[in-house]
């Protein structure tokens, strides 16, 4: 019966080891596809530029695919090949630029560019892998500036008032101090004339 055992312990070496091999080797053949998407969440303001970055790799020659879903619809962006065309749709032909590891940069982003981008890498053996990146964006609210520019002519307007308010009591009172020193010039005039009439 030892013999027997022996050959059990060889074989289960030998099944553990063709495990690891055959492991080995699926990790090892064409096929499978990593994707990471490193700022998932992204907020814009009206008519910047973002870029919605991700790194992809993969061991074939990949086809990367970018929509836009939002409440409007569902939108086709871009879709190319790693070294070969590229095809960009008619509603972003001049605002999308693509680069080698999968990324997109949208320029001057509108209300309407809100929304998911889904991209997906394909591998030509057809594995594929799928990301998702969400974009928000905001439109500059002049609210603000429209109260600063409302109180600053309300000021500008009250302190115009004042001023002429000012200026109008300086009149007054310079019309009264001349009437007033005519009248004590008068007098002392004729107090001179009357104190020389007694003498």
């Amino acid at each position: 019966m030892r013999p027997l055992q022996g050959c059990r312990r060889r074989g289960v070496v030998v099944g553990t080891v063709t495990l690891c091999l055959a492991a080995g080797w699926a990790l090892q053949t064409p096929g499978g596809v990593s994707l990471v998407v490193p700022q998932p969440n992204i907020n814009a303001t009206v008519a910047q530029n973002i870029l919605l970055s991700v790194e992809y790799s993969c061991r074939g020659v990949a086809t990367i695919e970018w929509k836009h879903v939002s409440s409007w619809g569902t939108t086709k962006i871009v879709e190319w090949k790693s070294g070969n065309y590229v095809n960009i749709s008619t509603v972003y032909k001049d605002r999308v630029t693509t680069f080698e590891n999968g990324s997109i940069e949208l320029l001057n982003v509108g209300m309407r560019d809100a929304g998911y981008y889904f991209i997906t890498v394909t591998e030509e053996h057809g594995s594929n892998t799928y990301g998702t990146i969400i974009v928000n964006v905001y439109e500059i609210i002049y609210e603000d500036l429209h109260f600063v520019a409302v109180l600053f002519a309300f000021l500008a307007a009250v302190s115009a008032i004042l001023i002429c308010f000012m200026w109008l009591c300086n009149k007054s009172l310079h019309l009264f101090q001349k009437t007033t020193t005519h009248k004590l010039t008068a007098s002392t005039t004729e107090e001179i004339e009357l104190e020389t009439i007694e003498c």
